[in-house]
This record gives structure tokens, sequence and C-alpha cells, in this order.
């Protein structure tokens, strides 16, 4: 059976879309139809609803979904097989995503020692909010996910990477600074925080529920987005954030920032490997694992 049309009919369930399959496969849209219709014709049956406003697999597409899906990880797994060197040369591509705090520190050091170590591979590191990163492997666009909450997610297995602190951090002047707060001192002060799916904000929400409390509870005056963007709020003197120490170390060893505690609140949280279930790795990732595992604290 052709591989090429049951990658693409995979891609067209997956996606639910044929433009959007396309997309990813790196071809034409008209290519992607002659795939899916020749695929049709050979087995003799419909695999695909186009009468609604998303493509859906019918009951025998299901079926040949779960086939095919196999069929295509043992070719994989095949050909990663046959490009493995004698030697131990580790080539290819490495498609990695990262929420915002492993991935604006950590993680791109990693990248680059390993790139150094096999210089045959070429890494692609993308770096979004945990929620992306997971549907982005989910959807098979990234190999590997480093991200800070292990979300479900069908589709998707995550395993403990290494651990990560979250401070409060404030500026070096402020009244906070090296302090041990309660909660009702951290109800008095003016409070910027991450984005819905950031998972920085997870993590305080999960021990702020723990204490018997919630975000709401707090002066919350701003929502800006990302890692970077609290950082740069709080440097800039308008109030403070929950943040992962890894992100403002520089920070903190120039005296530019400094941190404070919250009783009660333990805000350390485990950074995840998110995987695609059932994916055969590449080389190159089993090869990335290995290497990180060796560098970062358990």
């Amino acid at each position: 059976m052709d591989t090429r049309q049951l990658a693409a009919f995979c891609a067209v369930v997956e996606r639910k879309s044929f433009s959007q399959a396309a997309e990813r496969l790196g071809v034409t849209q008209p290519a992607v139809s002659l795939q899916i219709r020749s695929l049709e014709q050979r087995l003799g049956r419909q695999l695909l609803d186009r009468s609604g406003r998303r493509v859906e697999p019918t009951e025998a597409g299901l079926r040949l979904y779960a086939s095919a899906q196999r069929l295509l990880q043992a070719e994989e797994q095949m050909l990663e097989e046959l490009e493995s060197d004698d030697d131990g040369v580790v080539s290819g591509t490495l498609e990695l995503g990262a929420s915002t705090g492993p991935g604006g520190s950590v993680v791109p050091v990693l990248l680059c020692d390993f790139q150094e170590r096999h210089p045959e591979v070429r890494v692609r590191l993308s770096v979004s909010d945990t929620q992306t990163v997971v549907a982005q492997v989910a959807d098979r666009e990234l190999e590997l996910g480093v991200v800070g909450a292990g979300r479900r997610h069908r589709g998707v297995t995550f395993e403990p990477f290494f651990r990560d602190e979250v401070v409060l951090a404030v500026p070096a002047s402020h009244p906070f600074a090296g302090k041990t707060l309660t909660l009702e001192q951290l109800r008095t002060e003016p409070l910027i925080v991450m984005q819905e799916g950031a998972g920085v904000r997870q993590v305080i929400e999960d021990e702020l529920r723990k204490a018997g409390s919630r975000l709401r509870d707090l002066d919350v005056r701003l929502e800006l987005g990302l890692q970077e963007s609290v950082r740069s709020a709080v440097l800039a003197g308008h109030g403070m954030t929950f943040i992962s120490r890894l992100a403002i170390e520089s920070d903190l060893a120039t005296g530019l920032l400094a941190t404070a505690r919250v009783r009660g609140l333990n805000p350390v949280r485990e950074i995840f490997l998110a995987r695609a279930s059932g994916r055969t790795e590449t080389r190159a990732a089993r090869a990335f694992v290995a290497f990180a595992r060796e560098r970062v604290p358990a």
C-alpha cells in the first residue's frame, strides 16, 4: 500500500481539513485530494465525510486510521534505523517546542550544546505557551515538547524532565524584597500575571487553591501574556509577579530584581517532556533526551 496516500489520509483526519493537511505535508491541496481519492478507489470505500464544515472520517475511515498510524510508525522506525550510521553519527532534524519558562532559559542552552556535540543535527525550537506546545505535539507538528505543566491531553504522554522553582519577583528596592509574606500581605500589592495557558500561572493557581485562596482574591492589575512580558513590567516598577527563577537568574545576579516568599505557598513545579503517544522517536530526539538528562537537575 502506498504510504504517501496513508500519510495524506492521516493528516486530513488529524487536521480535519484538506488545506491544513496540505500545509503540514508541504504539498498542494489538489495533491492531497488526489491521494485520498486514489486510496478510496483502491479500497472501494468512502473514508472521509466531506459534507460538513470540517472533514470527518467515516466508520471505515476510523478503522483505517488506527491501522495506518501503526504502519506509518513502523515505516518511520525502519527508515530511522537505516539512516543510523555504524559510526554513531546522529543526524536529521530535531523539531522541539518549549513553553516560555524553559524555552527562555534552559532549553536553548541545552540545544546549543547538543548541536555542538552532534553537528549533523539541524535544530528548530519554537517557544509558545504550554497549551500551544502540547497541541502541536499532539498534531505531530513537533516531535518533543518541554512544558511547565503536565496537562491531560489525549494523544500526548508526559514524563518528568527537571524541576523549576517559581518565585515572587519584585524590584530590588521593593519593601517585600527578601521577605516572607503572608497571604494577607500579598493581597495588598499590585500583581502582574501571565495569560491563561501559561504553566507558571497554573502552578500558582493550584498553590493558592491548596491554601484556601484564589487568584481573583489578589490585586491583579495586569495580565500581560507570557514570561518576558511580566518580567519587563516588574523591571519597570509596575508591580510584582510569580515567575520561574530560571527566567530571572541574570536579573537576580545583577541586583535588578529580588525575590520574596509567601507563607503557605511552595510553588516548585515539575518541567515535563511531552511526546505524541505511539510516535516512534527519531534517533536525534533520543540522543537529545539522553544528553539533556545528564545536565538538568532531577
